[in-house]
């Protein structure tokens, strides 16, 4: 088979570039993607993601593991990433956040012509239909469904006025550039009457609805086993479907979107990276590119956990679980109730000391007792409070175990071997302690798990490495630029190869102020216009 553009990978990037590539009726479009449709009850109910995130089983999720982590006291550390149409977009928590002005300004400096602010703003607002209607800051007609949460529990509200107490500011738009502040979050979720309640993957918003397009052809349980090369330029993809090995073929370009794990591992199967990453497997070398598999950054989250008496939150009772099956009904009615949630209702942007220009910690505030990614549950009821480090300074790999296509990546992602991560962290906790401890969440607790009393630093320390892991925000292992380590240029085409682009979070130079999904499906719509010549070429 041979289209003009092939696409690996139909998660948020892939998704948003299939649907926008195949606009054109007199381009063919293929997408390969190793997973299902991403469509089912699942999916579309956003509580169901309890379901598939823990990867106990492997429910639209690759569930990938970390190497033993040095700074988390020899751990492994959980990958959750998604295996769908959609992909990570199947089965997040539906969080809208762009990052902060900052962060792209910083790309430009970084020598990524047109990606600063101003020139992603508009690729922002292209990809949203935000349920407040269009403005200088949001698109009101893009397919990503961008909704207000349905039904927001009061206990999330007692975390916002306990933020306010401590004079954080409330803030009902995180999204405009300067994200400081405490609120709720929006989430991409549908807001139209048939659909309302139901998560807004970017297959949902983007794909499925132009599926039938003449031009477009997608294969789902499609794993690429390798990238085709004719000399230097990229002529197509291997995958595997079953047990039988196909090969689809590309006459303008093949496009790489499968994230920050997937992309640079395939790759490094293609011959494409370090020499010492590659050899040792018995691959042939195709082309020598120093960063493939560099400069992984993640977000290094750390989660505080209290029990309650309160029942109107997520939790294993006898009244808790008649309690849900009021809250279904609900959701198939309305679209509202507690299985609209995106568990982690309550943001929060702060700055660990006043002298920064942006905040460097980000609060996700769960209605629920999160442990270890839901993968360990308690009985009875509570909330959660995540901090993460927005900026870190640490720096993995994403690297192969074999020549295998279907064996995992070796994921090094090395958190805390910078030690400013550890010191902004510990600052983190304790900013997010204060909220806890703050009237009127106070009053909800009944007691905190997991910390005892108020650890000094060093018992601090050791609760952080012991309890620290991803919140899911893993980027840079193909970034962009001009430098030694950049794995494409600022039009994202693969550095000394032809007719090959990568276009996914694993571009991100460096990590955004935030969640990476919004960003991640900029990039594509973005790479859309590149890709056609709808934008002039940028600087070299």
């Amino acid at each position: 088979m041979q289209f003009d553009y092939v696409i690996v990978g139909g998660g948020s990037a892939g998704s948003t570039l299939a649907a926008r590539l195949s606009e054109d009726p007199d381009t063919t479009v293929c997408l390969l993607e190793a997973g299902g449709r991403g469509d089912n009850i699942l999916v579309r109910a956003p509580a169901a993601v309890v379901a598939m995130l823990p990867g106990r089983p492997k429910i639209n999720n690759w569930a990938f593991a970390t190497v033993p982590q040095a700074g988390l006291n020899g751990r492994k550390g959980y990958q959750p990433r998604g295996k769908a149409l959609g992909g990570s977009s199947a089965i997040n928590a539906m969080l809208y956040i762009r990052g902060h002005a900052g962060d792209y300004d910083e790309w430009a400096d970084l020598g990524c012509d047109g990606w600063n602010w101003d020139a992603v703003l508009p690729y922002f607002l292209k990809s949203e239909n935000n349920e407040r209607g269009g403005c200088d800051v949001h698109g009101g007609a893009g397919p990503l469904q961008v909704s207000e949460q349905k039904s927001p529990r009061p206990l999330t509200e007692a975390f916002i006025q306990a933020g306010e107490s401590l004079q954080h500011r409330r803030t009902d738009d995180f999204n405009t550039g300067d994200n400081e502040g405490i609120g709720l979050y929006q989430v991409t979720q549908f807001h139209d009457a048939a659909r309302n309640g139901e998560r807004c993957s970017a297959a949902a918003g983007y794909l499925l609805p132009v599926m039938n397009r003449p031009n477009l052809t997608v294969i789902t349980k499609a794993h690429a086993t390798h990238i085709l090369f004719d000399g230097k330029r990229a002529i197509g993809v291997a995958y595997r479907k079953g047990h039988r090995d196909k090969q689809v073929h590309a006459r303008q370009e093949v496009i790489l979107c499968g994230g920050s794990f997937n992309s640079p591992q395939l790759l490094q199967l293609s011959g494409v990276g370090r020499p010492e990453d590659i050899l040792p497997h018995g691959i042939e070398m195709v082309h020598e590119l120093p960063g493939v598999g560099q400069n992984l950054q993640d977000h290094l989250d750390f989660t505080l956990s209290y029990k309650t008496k309160d029942r109107d939150n997520f939790g294993i009772s006898l009244p808790g679980g008649l309690n849900l099956m009021k809250h279904i009904h609900e959701w198939r009615k309305t679209g509202k109730g507690m299985i609209a949630t995106p568990f982690a209702e309550g943001a929060a942007f702060l700055k660990t000391t006043q002298d920064l220009d942006r905040p460097d910690v980000q609060l996700h505030f769960v209605i629920g007792i999160v442990d270890d990614h839901a993968r360990k549950l308690h009985l009875g009821h509570g909330f959660s409070c995540h901090v993460c480090v927005l900026r870190p300074k640490s720096r993995g790999t994403v690297g192969l175990v074999s020549d295998d296509p279907l064996a995992p990546p070796k994921i090094d992602p090395q958190f805390l071997s910078h030690p400013e991560d550890l010191e902004v962290l510990k600052q983190g906790a304790r900013l997010t302690r204060q909220i806890m401890a703050a009237s009127p969440l106070a009053d909800y607790i009944h007691k905190e798990l997991f910390i005892k009393g108020e650890p000094d630093d060093a018992e601090l320390e050791q609760y952080i490495r012991t309890r620290s892991d991803t919140i899911y925000h893993p980027v840079g292992t193909c970034k962009m630029g001009h430098d030694d380590l950049a794995v494409v240029d600022p039009e994202l085409k693969v550095r000394g190869l032809e007719a090959l682009r990568v276009v996914d979070a694993s571009v991100m130079p460096r990590l955004i102020s935030g969640n990476t999904n919004a960003p991640t499906i900029m990039i594509a719509e973005k790479a859309a216009d590149l890709i056609r010549g709808r934008v002039a070429p940028l600087k070299s």
